[in-house]
């Protein structure tokens, strides 16, 4: 089973940009970029969770088991 992030389409549902997520968050632009391109190794947990209060969703919403 593997984990695969889909915030760029959850993002792109909500007319939300990497720049305004960004800024919502308080996170760098450039690690907004690499979760958004599903580009990152390691999940961190403090980033999904202020990526989920800045887009007022469950961690279900912008992540998916196959």
């Amino acid at each position: 089973m593997q984990i695969r992030l889909c915030l760029d389409e959850y993002m792109k549902a909500h007319n939300v940009s990497r720049y305004e997520l960004a800024k919502r968050t308080g996170i760098q632009y450039p690690v907004v970029d690499r979760y958004y391109k599903n580009q990152v190794q390691r999940y961190d947990r403090y980033i999904l969770g202020k990526f989920c209060t800045a887009l007022s969703c469950q961690i279900q919403d912008i992540m998916k088991l196959y």
